[in-house]
């Protein structure tokens, strides 16, 4: 009985954890194909929804260009998942169908639309590009290769290469505009557009934007897109984007961005070895260095006849005062607020220039602002308080403060003005005659004090000095220093004699220096073994454990054997079951190279050759 209650419980907590956080999951309905199909090709077009859709609510394209060979062909999986109380429920909704290309050419498949609770979602338009049939069947990027003959003749490696064209991985540069007035933004973006599977990039390079004053902008939520360009269709992802504002008027130009893209090709093998030793098709990363195009900005100078107050600002801007109260006693501080706010180059706008009488004293503007960058440009405001001190009394008038700007899609200057500020200043009462007016400038309104009586009168007279501690030079310190510096340059000195007489006993050399080789020798196994190069691996691995006890040994290289390699390592302490392994470790990589790829794992041959060295020098130092 308690056991069910216990059941109930736990399934109303889990209703009511589960039910908020599904309510509040992004629902998401996306369509996934090949990039590029052959014609007369089978291939599979699949629509996924992220919820559990209304019944009878899929509305399918026409798939025109298509036979439709199969669908739709539904799948549906939910799961539950529990981390540290908190549970989250996902639900996949998969509508597959199975489609054969007609004829060459580009061809769209349109939205689907698919309801859920009653709001209707759709899919964005496919594009898929279908290529006429190649004899090569290896080629998977769909282009026409050559002669089947010509490709048997060259190496493995050029047959991978032949297999990326050279418009199949781009660099673009795209802007926003090409001519801008002198301050105005643009925006540039750095696309990759591929048509093959690319592994990872290398040596990325972007401009310096001279000229201009550059803001990179957020791209980590960008997600790869499908786009036609040049008639065929590429997978498109935004590699960096940047906000540019031009400093100066004339022809600027964005210098190229470069990378080199490693592309992963499927080639097949030229080796005659039958599938089951490992045949059959090999994997080959393909460097292709990419750069995108120079592109030339036209910068326009703002027109003539800027206001005298103009400093550069262009955009769109408000402006909004604080103004302190019209009735103030002297000697007290107050401040004057001014919030410029709008789009535009609001990083560099400057405080408005605000005129107070000669009797007032104004200390350091304070500036605070709050700048959002985005891909229309740079929004928010900057805010300016103006601290100031009254010290005379009587009535002022304080002059507006004017703010001017140029807007660009006007094409006009604007100035912006506050309202006119009427002062009163009353006498101080509470300060009478003994308030100390300090004129110095630099100073925040928090740091200003006034000062009484607590100031002391300048002693006169003549001053008395003495010496109040004794020279350094020739005094106790100074000549224990010395003797320390003495017996330290006493102490390199030897130690720099042993170290010239050790590195000239080459065999102590290799000894010592035995491990560190073994180290990058097995760093560039681990490289090989991450590219998944068998035979240079176990070749690195070779030379890693016989270079090792080569240089730790003094035996020559060519005068290494199993037998006597045994032989050293008992005489220098090394159990026997270690020495059985070194053995068994190098006629493992002799085996490999030309073993199967199953037969050996790479990693269990590098962890076991790193942990044989390690315990063999450990053993020697003892």
């Amino acid at each position: 009985m308690k056991g069910f209650i216990a059941k109930i419980v736990w399934a109303l907590l889990a209703a009511v954890v589960w039910l908020p956080a599904a309510a509040a999951e992004k629902i998401s309905f996306e369509v996934s194909s090949p990039l590029m199909v052959a014609a007369g090709e089978a291939f599979r077009v699949e629509f996924a929804l992220n919820a559990s859709p209304d019944d009878d609510s899929f509305v399918a394209p026409s798939f025109e260009g298509f036979d439709v060979l199969a669908g739709p062909a539904v799948s549906k999986g939910s799961s539950i998942r529990i981390v540290n109380g908190s549970m989250t429920r996902s639900v996949n909704y998969t509508i597959t169908y199975v489609l054969l290309a007609q004829e060459a050419g580009n061809v769209t498949v349109g939205p689907a639309e698919i309801a859920v609770d009653g709001t209707v979602y759709r899919t964005k338009p496919l594009p898929i590009e279908i290529v006429a049939e190649t004899s090569d069947a290896a080629a998977p990027s769909g282009n026409q290769r050559g002669a089947a003959g010509a490709q048997q003749q060259q190496s493995a490696e050029s047959a991978a290469q032949g297999q990326i064209a050279k418009d199949d991985i781009l660099l673009r540069a795209v802007v926003s505009r090409t001519s801008v007035f002198k301050g105005e933004p643009l925006r540039v973006t750095f696309k990759l557009y591929e048509r093959v599977n690319v592994a990872g990039y290398q040596d990325v390079k972007f401009p310096s934007f001279n000229g201009f004053w550059a803001q990179e902008l957020n791209t980590d939520n960008v997600r790869r897109q499908r786009e036609t360009y040049n008639g065929k269709v590429y997978e498109t992802m935004v590699a960096r984007e940047f906000l540019l504002y031009p400093q100066q008027a004339g022809t600027l130009t964005i210098d190229p961005a470069e990378l080199t893209a490693v592309a992963q090709v499927v080639v097949q093998s030229q080796r005659n070895i039958d599938p089951f030793f490992g045949g059959g098709h090999e994997n080959y990363n393909v460097p292709r260095k990419v750069q995108s195009q120079r592109i030339n900005i036209t910068v326009k100078p703002l027109p003539a006849g800027a206001p005298a107050g103009f400093n550069g600002a262009v955009g769109r801007f408000d402006m909004q005062t604080t103004l302190p109260a019209e009735r103030l006693a002297a000697n007290s501080a107050a401040t004057y607020t001014v919030r410029i706010s709008g789009t535009g180059n609001l990083t560099f706008v400057q405080a408005p220039k605000l005129a107070l009488p000669g009797s007032f004293e104004q200390y350091n503007v304070k500036t605070t602002e709050s700048i959002n960058t985005s891909a229309s440009g740079i929004s928010g405001y900057r805010q300016f308080e103006y601290p100031f001190i009254a010290r005379a009394e009587g009535d002022y008038d304080i002059e507006p403060v004017e703010f001017s700007y140029f807007d660009p899609s006007r094409m006009e200057y604007k100035t912006l003005r506050s309202k006119p500020l009427q002062l009163e200043i009353t006498p101080d009462a509470k300060a009478g005659g003994e308030t100390v007016v300090m004129q110095g400038r630099g100073m925040s309104k928090e740091e200003v004090r006034l000062l009484g009586q607590d100031i002391r009168f300048i002693k006169l007279g003549s001053a008395q000095l003495r010496p109040h501690r004794q020279p350094f030079l020739f005094s106790g310190p100074y000549w224990l220093l010395l003797s320390g510096i003495l017996i330290l340059f006493g102490a390199l000195y030897a130690a720099l004699r042993k170290r010239i007489r050790e590195s000239q006993n080459v065999a102590l050399v290799r000894g010592r220096r035995a491990n560190k080789v073994a180290v990058q020798r097995f760093r560039a196994a681990r490289k090989f073994m991450e590219q998944e190069d068998r035979h240079a691996f176990y070749e690195e691995m070779l030379r890693a454990l016989w270079g090792y006890v080569s240089d730790k040994f003094n035996i020559p290289v060519a005068n290494l054997t199993k037998e006597n390699v045994r032989e050293e390592l008992h005489r220098r302490g090394v159990p026997t079951e270690e020495s059985q392994r070194f053995t068994a470790i190098i006629a493992q990589c002799d085996e490999a190279q030309y073993a199967p790829a199953a037969s050996t794992r790479m990693n269990d041959v590098y962890d076991a050759g790193v942990d044989l060295v390690s315990r063999i020098e450990s053993t020697i130092k003892r």
